[in-house]
């Protein structure tokens, strides 16, 4: 079996359906049905951004629905349930804040899937379906970060089969809580504290105290924040250069390869480690590739840059 692993689409319906094609997916009038011995995987992130919204949710749930593909659920398919529900503890307020910031992040899902509306409760429903994660005998797959204690503190919360119920949406988003920062790991990844009084600013302009680290490299703790930092030139700029990336408490626990989306790489493909690829090649900016990792299940080891695929729309 070769598994299509699909990085990060956020609602570019015309990148998706190039790229399924030149996979030698064919539409039959219903779904796109994949070549023989092939099935397709998600790797989350299917909204938000592009302005092709429920085309990408209508292609890529037919093709669940008929049995010939999964998906992981993204940060951005999470954020869309706690942004649509009331918090039980702060009456008038959602779980996810309509700040200006949390409100231009999903404008553009909004301006399609009007806010509260049967079409909004629909899809609302339909990303419950979605698991965190997804593991097989050959590999594991999520859109961050493989954290196997994140997950097992997670699990009670969830479905038999790794799903958001309505309960654990509101215990993970409760702040400075365990079930919060073990799925802020899973579908965000692995971060750290700044050297004390340092702020960065993202590509959205909101001030971080903390950085996404590369936890697919070794040795974590002794390498320096430089190093392992996962931020802009610019803003790295601002830390100093020997500053150590202290008080990183993870480790990968798996043989198998790991598969996530997630960090807006750019660039010639290739695996992130010896046991970790990323799919995610910026396709939600019109200059990025919708990519894809091509996996044979009898061999998923070693990880090979001329297993993927880029759909080229330019």
């Amino acid at each position: 079996m070769m598994i299509d692993i699909i990085g990060d689409i956020h609602g570019y319906a015309d990148k998706l359906t190039g790229l399924l094609q030149q996979l030698g997916y064919a539409h039959n009038g219903q779904y796109f049905v994949p070549p023989e011995g092939h099935r397709a995987l998600f790797i989350g992130d299917l909204i938000d951004r592009g302005s092709q919204q429920v085309a990408t949710l209508e292609t890529v749930f037919a093709m669940i629905d008929a049995g010939v593909a999964d998906a992981v659920m993204g940060n951005h398919e999470y954020n869309a349930l706690a942004f649509a529900m009331m918090d039980p503890d702060n009456p008038g307020h959602y779980l996810r804040s309509h700040n200006d910031v949390h409100v231009r992040q999903h404008e553009a899902f909004l301006a399609e899937i009007p806010f509260g509306s049967e079409l909004h409760q629909y899809w609302l429903e339909r990303f419950y379906e979605i698991p965190l994660w997804i593991e097989t005998d050959y590999a594991c797959f999520v859109h961050a970060c493989w954290d196997v204690d994140s997950m097992a503190l997670l699990k009670p919360l969830l479905t038999a089969d790794n799903c958001l119920t309505p309960h654990a949406l509101k215990m993970t988003a409760k702040e400075f809580t365990e079930p919060f920062d073990a799925l802020e790991r899973v579908l965000k990844g692995v971060e750290t504290p700044l050297p004390s009084g340092l702020v960065m600013i993202d590509k959205e302009g909101t001030k971080r105290s903390r950085v996404r680290v590369r936890w697919w490299l070794d040795e974590l703790k002794s390498r320096t924040l430089h190093e392992v930092a996962r931020a802009p030139k610019s803003a790295l700029a601002q830390i100093p250069i020997d500053a150590l990336a202290e008080n990183i408490d993870f480790a990968i626990k798996t043989h198998k390869p790991v598969f996530v989306g997630h960090y807006w790489l750019t660039g010639e493909p290739e695996p992130l480690s010896s046991q970790v690829v990323c799919t995610d090649y910026s396709a939600a900016v019109d200059s990025g590739y919708l990519t894809c990792y091509q996996l044979d299940t009898t061999q998923p080891l070693p990880l090979k840059p001329s297993n993927f695929v880029q759909y080229r729309h330019d």
